[in-house]
């Protein structure tokens, strides 16, 4: 028996036809599009959806813009724009083909479907309309204009046809693969991995049009790989000519004049701590026991401004890559590496130009007096940070009276910082141990130990009280233009989302003021230490933070609880140090304060610079962590459950802290549902429940090196 058709009103009809059209104001349709779009596919249907649009062309609510083609009125857009509001946004692309739109003025994302994108692509600045909101649903829009292309070329494998072919990106934010005529393949090879840039993407074309301007070589290959990476960033993989002329024509003898503008440091105890494969010492500590019982402590740091000046290809070059780059197997410098490694690099034995930040402490660690000023130093011994480790807990060694005394220090500078208020955020570091190949053969977790402390907090000592030097007003007076490393305090809608997810894993956090949330952190953070919880809790409560960045606006660092906090401490290896630098030798000078835009400028580059190395970087370690895993298929790891979702649990080996995807198929002891308010999943017949933070063995089952994926079965 046929079901009866429900007859729709007229009236709604017309209404769900008109919606069609203003929530794609832009575009033009048949009545065929829109009659496929709300289910009138019959004879009857069609008439009556021809007469409701020839009733809106007549009310002039649409306009047939050539026979058989209608699009709104565009005086109905301007009526709707009025209505709906445009907003200004960056593009948070999925791969899907739908995205969200990250707006520049705060408030909620807005969800874009496939059909509303345009030719935006992910990280695009974009105008959107926003359409009126429907109840229960997140805000929807359409992107009207792509203001600001952020990204042209991408890395991916060329497949290729006889006249034509296609780049698959490697970046799982592009969801397009990117059309290339036979002639603009640069002489790749099917299946090789090639750098790809858009050169257009005509208005009907479903996807953008490009040209190769590199071929990279064999996917799967470690160095290919690993530059596969940083040109998915738009990091150079060489140096300019005359970048490097520059830096071959920097004079390695400091001259007796030089020597003659500095404070001498060269007879004072100095060493260097930095781990075991570090080419680049930024940092040096010296040590004085005064007669009165007080300590003169100096931190020394790589005077790159004396050999770096603006105006020079090679300070343009480091202003442009504005950070080192540090991947799994190598590091891609800030600086040539005669400079990096060599002439400015605090080498042990050697003469060094240095800018110092020198501290008259007494035993409590309370700094009595302080001076700043360019030096020389020549230090007596480079230490790893295990060979200081060892002094700190054996109490014996070379020079173990100083490093010691350090460490007590230091010791006693953290102890007060926590009590002020800094959040003790713990982060594990994987490290990979390569053979000959760059293949990961080992994996361990690199800790955080007492000699780390020492070095930290020395640093952190220096780069707060370079900042209260130039920022803390004197006599009601403007501060000069300054670089500051300023943390905002958490949005508070993430920070209500972290406390109900805590309430249901048995953890509370105090959020009645600041003093008692950041003691309520670090009191979390040693109760969920060594539990199988531990990395999601630690992760979500760093997404609840908001992002340090570099500003002259000062607010002051929320985790650390300055008030005042800079960079200056590692000028090899980032450009705001360097910027710090200058504007301290000025100030020191007397100089009139800097032009503020142009170093907010250069603050807001450095930011996004550093944001896109840290990307780098996890997703080099992301690929070691599978690579590691590739000739372990069929073996079982213990792991913990880091993550549920509707396709099943993420687990995290406890070896390799890899993470990897068991699907609810491949659970065959039940049928399971999700309870995602509770972080856990529920067998249906036996009640078994899988929960976040559970510790689990798991067999690696598949190994995907092209989408940098894994996929495990659990083993009872």
């Amino acid at each position: 028996m046929k079901k009866k058709k429900t007859k729709r009103p007229v009236s709604a009809l017309t209404g769900i036809i008109l919606s069609i059209f203003t929530e794609n104001p832009f575009k033009a349709y048949n009545y065929k599009q829109v009659g496929h779009l709300i289910g009138l596919k019959d004879k009857a249907g069609r008439d009556l959806l021809l007469k409701i649009i020839d009733e809106l062309v007549q009310n002039e609510s649409l306009n047939e813009i050539k026979r058989g083609k209608y699009m709104l009125n565009p005086e109905k857009v301007q009526e709707l724009s009025s209505i709906k509001k445009h907003i200004v946004g960056t593009v948070d692309m999925l791969k899907t083909k739908k995205a969200y739109i990250i707006p520049e003025d705060g408030g909620e994302d807005v969800y874009i479907a496939t059909n509303n994108l345009g030719h935006s692509l992910h990280e695009d600045k974009v105008k959107v309309l926003i359409f009126p909101k429907r109840k229960g649903h997140k805000p929807e829009g359409q992107i009207v204009e792509v203001l600001e292309r952020t990204k042209d070329t991408y890395v991916g494998v060329l497949e290729m046809s006889k006249n034509f072919g296609f780049v698959i990106a490697d970046n799982q934010s592009m969801p397009y693969d990117i059309f290339v005529p036979i002639n603009k393949t640069n002489k790749a090879l099917n299946g090789q991995k090639v750098i790809v840039k858009i050169t257009e993407w005509p208005e009907h074309s479903n996807n953008p049009f490009g040209e190769i301007t590199e071929v990279l070589g064999t996917p799967g290959n470690n160095d290919v790989e690993m530059k596969s990476i940083l040109a998915d960033y738009d990091f150079p993989l060489s140096f300019p000519v005359d970048v490097e002329k520059d830096a071959d024509r920097i004079p390695t003898k400091i001259s007796s004049s030089e020597i003659k503008k500095r404070r001498d440091f060269r007879k004072t105890w100095t060493l260097t701590i930095d781990p075991l494969d570090a080419k680049d010492f930024d940092d040096a500590i010296s040590l004085v026991k005064l007669e009165s019982g007080n300590y003169e402590v100096g931190i020394h740091i790589a005077d790159v401004s004396h050999y770096v000046t603006p105006g020079t290809a090679l300070d343009d070059e480091a202003l442009k890559r504005a950070t080192s780059i540090y991947l799994v197997d190598r590091v891609i410098p800030m600086l040539p590496e005669v400079l990096s490694n060599q002439v400015c690099s605090l080498r042990p034995n050697e003469d060094k130009l240095t800018f110092s930040a020198v501290f008259i402490m007494n035993n409590k660690a309370e700094v009595l007096e302080q001076w700043f000023g360019k030096t020389i130093i020549n230090s007596d011994r480079r230490f790893t940070y295990e060979e200081a480790q060892e002094i700190i807990e054996s109490g014996a060694g070379e020079y173990s009276e100083e490093i010691n005394i350090l460490h007590a220090l230091a010791t006693l500078l953290r102890k007060k910082r926590f009590n002020n208020g800094s959040i003790n955020f713990n982060s594990e570091e994987v490290k990979f141990k390569l053979d000959e190949k760059g293949k990961p053969i080992e994996t361990y977790i690199k800790e955080q130990k007492e000699a780390n402390h020492l070095v930290e907090e020395f640093m952190l000592l220096a780069n707060k009280r370079v900042a209260e030097k130039i920022g803390k007003q004197k006599e009601n007076k403007q501060p000069k233009t300054f670089v500051y490393r300023i943390h905002d305090e958490p949005n508070p809608e993430k920070l209500n989302t972290f406390v109900q997810f805590l309430k249901k894993l048995g953890y509370n956090l105090n959020v009645s003021s600041r003093q008692t949330l950041a003691s309520s952190y670090n009191n979390l953070f040693e109760k969920i230490h060594g539990k199988g919880e531990e990395t999601m809790i630690e992760t979500i409560a760093v997404r609840t933070m908001a992002k340090a960045i570099y500003s002259t606006d000062n607010i002051g660092h929320y985790g650390l609880a300055f008030p005042f906090y800079t960079h200056f401490t590692s000028p090899i290896r980032r450009y705001p140090d360097l910027m710090v630098h200058r504007l301290l030798e000025k100030y020191l000078e007397g100089g009139k304060s800097a032009n503020k835009d142009v170093y907010e400028e250069m603050c807001k580059h450095s930011s996004e610079m550093e944001k896109r190395a840290t990307q780098a970087e996890r997703d080099s370690i992301k690929y070691k962590q599978v690579e590691f895993l590739l000739d372990k298929k069929g073996k079982v790891f213990d792991g913990v459950i880091s993550g549920v979702s509707k396709w099943g649990i993420f687990v995290q080996l406890v070896v390799s802290k890899s993470e990897g995807l068991i699907r609810f198929n491949e659970l065959k002891d039940d049928y399971y549902y999700l309870d995602e308010d509770n972080y856990r999943i529920i067998g249906r017949q036996s009640g078994n429940i899988y929960r976040l933070g559970d510790k689990v063995n798991v067999l690696v089952k598949d190994v995907d090196m092209e989408k940098r994926q894994l996929d495990f079965a659990i083993i009872d």
